[in-house]
């Protein structure tokens, strides 16, 4: 079994991450060929995004996906709550992050310049972000994390999510708030993902992955 892609892609950390949390041994290594588009790699996956999970020469492909086979394939440590509600809402984080936090990130990648901003576009994406805080924050429970008092999918979803807007978006646009700097529901979840002794470590190495990342586009 192998996990294909690189792990400073928020999808490729969420497997690694619910990987973690459940136990399994199951660290990213790059795709085949020479990337997620190459011959070897469209074989596997035509879909050509990353991660694919390779399984005795199939494939599973889509991160979720990839969760979901990981908890049904090894059970013995859950990485989803036991009770049916709880599940659900750990689920719904983590589509709420593919849903409305995701799409808010690219378009602000393409703003990045302050003299060539367009102030409408980083406008829209900043309610797009305080809609989905919102949204995130009326479906967790009382916590700490997205689910209950233990790291499950949802955490391992939204997590590098916030990593990434950390990195890219607090630091370089003023009009848009990190929510895990006021009081509130997401800065509690946040401080509890750091101190938790698998997702903590997890997301430092997450960080630096895409800080790596980060750096390697510049140069280009």
């Amino acid at each position: 079994m192998k996990l294909l892609g690189f792990f400073a892609s928020p999808y490729v950390a969420r497997v690694e991450l619910f990987a973690r949390i459940k136990g399994l041994d199951l660290v990213s290594e790059p795709p085949l060929g020479d990337g997620i588009k190459s011959a070897e790699s469209l074989a596997l996956n035509p879909i050509g995004r990353m991660p694919s999970l390779e399984v005795d020469g199939r494939c599973v492909a889509e991160s979720t996906i990839i969760c979901d086979y990981l908890e049904d394939a090894f059970p013995q440590q859950p990485g989803l709550p036991s009770d049916p509600y709880d599940r659900a809402m750990s689920r719904l984080v983590a589509r709420i992050t593919d849903l409305y936090v995701a799409p808010q990130v690219s378009p602000l990648f393409s703003q990045m310049n302050p003299a060539a901003r367009d102030a409408a576009a980083v406008d829209a994406a900043a309610t797009g972000l305080t809609n989905a805080y919102r949204y995130l924050e009326h479906f967790m429970g009382a916590g700490p994390f997205a689910a209950g008092d233990t790291p499950t999918l949802g955490d391992c979803a939204l997590a590098p999510y916030m990593g990434m807007l950390k990195q890219v978006v607090y630091q370089n646009f003023e009009s848009i708030d990190d929510p895990t700097d006021s009081p509130g529901r997401l800065r509690d979840w946040w401080q509890a993902v750091s101190d938790d002794p698998i997702l903590g470590p997890g997301m430092q190495d997450y960080e630096t992955a895409f800080a790596e990342f980060m750096k390697m586009m510049a140069k280009r």
